[in-house]
């Protein structure tokens, strides 16, 4: 891993730590919160669900829309070995639950910026984003950043980045019942001991209190259905 990619992990791990990442459901938005936990297991008719494998259509973005939404969230949070990705906590499977759910306003912005963000590599580098390598995905993910792409109206290009960035951050370490941190991944990285009922508030923000256990999520906990 570049010392670029290092620095960008290290960044976004940081900042979801620093927003309540390792009180679980405290990084999540309320609307987001309310919604029932099996919305994040269902798909819509006729929309093969698992946007993360990226053969199909997700349950909000289309084929185009979540390959640039899944190299972008990768290159915010690139893989490693033995350091998971975005890719690898499905972060693309939460935004499109989002975007089909809680977030459905904001549905419009993400295909907009998506359109201009093609449109913009297109123009400069005659790929669109997910085509473009790393080095270069990282080049435009810096000039959104710093506001010095061309083409953008609405959303603009900076309000582009950041609300990707955090999306990623909520995806990669909010509860797996939302459709992101798959197995954990992001909680592992940080070290949460995860949504353990027995747990005090103390417990809950302590890397100590928890090792090597079976984590737990929210939908671990929800009782079982009786027939």
């Amino acid at each position: 891993m570049s010392k670029h990619d290092e620095a960008r992990r290290a960044f976004l791990v940081g900042a979801a730590v620093g927003a309540g990442a390792a009180a679980g459901a405290a990084l999540v938005p309320e609307a987001l919160a309310q919604q029932q936990p099996a919305a994040a297991n269902t798909a819509a008719p006729g929309h093969d669900h698992v946007a993360g494998s990226g053969s199909g259509y997700g349950a909000a973005l289309n084929v185009d829309e979540s390959a640039a939404i899944k190299a972008f969230t990768e290159r915010l949070m690139p893989g490693a070995p033995g350091k998971p990705g975005a890719t690898d906590a499905n972060v693309l499977n939460y935004i499109d639950l989002a975007l089909a759910g809680a977030y459905s306003d904001q549905l419009d912005f993400y295909r907009r910026g998506i359109a201009q963000l093609d449109a913009y590599c297109q123009a400069t580098y005659k790929e669109p984003f997910a085509k473009l390598s790393a080095a270069r995905q990282d080049e435009v993910i810096t000039a959104l950043e710093l506001g010095k792409t061309t083409g953008f109206t609405y959303p603009s290009a900076q309000a582009f980045f950041n609300t990707l960035r955090t999306h990623t951050i909520e995806g990669m370490f909010a509860d797996p019942v939302y459709g992101g941190n798959k197995d954990f991944a992001g909680w592992r990285l940080v070290g949460f001991p995860g949504a353990h009922p027995a747990f005090t508030p103390a417990d809950m923000a302590s890397k100590e209190a928890f090792a090597g256990g079976v984590l737990i999520g929210l939908q671990g906990q929800a009782p079982t259905r009786r027939t």
